[in-house]
């Protein structure tokens, strides 16, 4: 795939003026946003990623816009997943409604700062490294087996990083916007929003871990993996609160995305064998394995992200005529 530095100019700027929109539109009138207005948002981010496929499709042919979609999708699904995460530290530290937008959006940005730097480290991996895929496949499935053992997302966000700053960092209740301290008695105080903004930024830095040999298991363009990140982070805050009780909903995500993940790892390791070049492997050479071409992966991600959520929407709503029932007097 040949981009020439123009596209990555026009890119990272467009990126640029995106994130400094929603500072300033943030910064100007911090509220919580109506479901019309994040509605409108959410349609324009999810258009403008469908939009940004069709261009690659044409203008770098069709096998990277089908990477696209499929690497697109995938980072967008765990960051569906990452929003769990965020409504457990909101809740945890009782994050009023008007400062959420602001912690949101932090979070936002450092996560895109996380996956950058992930996206440019596995970069020089892979061109350095073949051998760099057996672990990518390797780290998905562990991690696959690990999501689908979990049928609950972890509510300690008192991670510990969080914990070490708590017993170490002088800190004080008040909330003041997006200030990290303030001044009481002469010291200095961490406020809570320090403390999110820790919990967020070690949050994001794990999902990267992850998300990153994802989307290489998908393709090995810098660029695609760059783009399907942006727009997959695009929209999050407001998707935050437009689907905050559907989150809740989603009771098979984790299942279905650990199914996703075994599905690329799997694909990864199966690369790495047709690519081998490690001496205690078949000898140094490439073993003649199947390859899974990338419709296919965009059929299955497609197909197990609608079933996980048909399945969910049905067990909750299943659940919920229980409870209905037994409520009920007799």
């Amino acid at each position: 795939m040949n981009v020439t530095p123009l596209e990555w100019f026009i890119t990272i700027g467009v990126t640029v003026a995106v994130l400094l929109f929603d500072v300033i539109f943030i910064a100007r009138r911090p509220h919580e946003p109506t479901m019309r207005e994040c509605g409108i948002y959410l349609s324009f981010y999810i258009g403008l990623a469908i939009a940004f496929g069709l261009w690659v499709w044409n203008f770098h042919g069709g096998q990277f816009g089908l990477e696209f979609y499929a690497g697109w999708l995938t980072e967008y699904s765990l960051s569906v997943d990452n929003l769990f995460i965020f409504i457990i530290i909101m809740a945890s530290f009782k994050v009023p409604k008007i400062y959420q937008q602001e912690a949101l959006l932090i979070g936002i940005v450092l996560a895109l700062i996380f996956r950058g730097i992930f996206i440019a480290l596995g970069a020089v991996a892979i061109q350095q490294f073949s051998w760099i895929f057996y672990i990518f496949g390797a780290f998905l499935v562990y991690t696959a087996i690990r999501l689908a053992r979990d049928t609950q997302h972890d509510d300690d966000a008192e991670n510990t990083v969080v914990r070490l700053a708590r017993k170490y960092v002088p800190t004080t209740d008040r909330w003041d916007g997006l200030k990290l301290y303030l001044k009481e008695g002469g010291k200095r105080l961490m406020t809570p929003m320090f403390l999110v903004i820790v919990a967020l930024g070690t949050t994001d830095l794990l999902f990267a871990l992850d998300s990153i040999p994802a989307i290489y298991g998908l393709t090995r363009e810098p660029y695609i993996v760059f783009t399907a990140n942006l727009f997959a982070l695009m929209g999050l805050r407001q998707l935050y609160f437009l689907l905050g009780d559907l989150l809740n909903r989603l009771v098979y995500l984790s299942q279905g995305l650990a199914f996703i993940l075994f599905f690329i790892g799997v694909k990864l390791v199966l690369h790495a064998l047709h690519e081998n070049e490690l001496p205690f492997i078949n000898g140094g050479a490439g073993l003649h394995v199947p390859q899974i071409p990338t419709l296919l992966s965009l059929a299955v991600i497609i197909l197990t992200l609608f079933l996980t959520m048909v399945a969910s929407l049905i067990k909750t709503r299943v659940v919920d005529k229980r409870r209905k029932s037994s409520a009920a007097p007799r």
